[in-house]
């Protein structure tokens, strides 16, 4: 079986070795092979390593969760359902994400001076700020009602 060590199997990924040593001992695949004292990786390795680099770096998933879903020790339900909390969460920052782009590009094209005295400015803060939690649609009565 051809193998390459631990530098050429990072390389390939862009990662330092220390980041598979720090990987393989959270758990997100299992200790490589040893030749001469050693790491060896050959091409169930390596493709286990783009596993847990998709999900960790592409995915932004948590090490944990990558090694759900990487380590391939996890039952298919279980890395599944890893995989669609990921998917519900990325889907909840780019709404978050959008959200901040359309004010920003408000901000550009706003016609005030002073983004105070915009009237965009009230629903933007109820939408997006802590001050929606307070039914109040005045912003003085609004922080008259909250306590710290």
């Amino acid at each position: 079986m051809s193998t390459v060590q631990i530098g050429q199997a990072a390389a390939l990924y862009d990662l330092a070795p220390s980041a598979l040593r720090w990987w393989e001992r959270q758990g997100v695949f299992g200790e490589a092979r040893h030749g001469n004292g050693r790491r060896q990786y050959g091409e169930d390795d390596l493709r286990r390593i783009g596993v847990a680099y998709l999900c960790h770096v592409t995915g932004m998933m948590s090490l944990d969760n990558t090694a759900i879903v990487a380590s391939g020790t996890s039952d298919v339900q279980t890395w599944k359902t890893v995989v669609r909390e990921q998917i519900a969460e990325l889907g909840e920052r780019i709404e978050q994400i959008r959200a901040a782009r359309d004010y920003l590009h408000h901000l550009l094209d706003c016609q005030h001076d002073d983004m105070t005295q915009c009237a965009y400015l009230d629903d933007q803060i109820v939408a997006h700020t802590p001050r929606g939690r307070v039914a109040e649609p005045d912003i003085v009565t609004a922080a008259r009602r909250t306590t710290r």
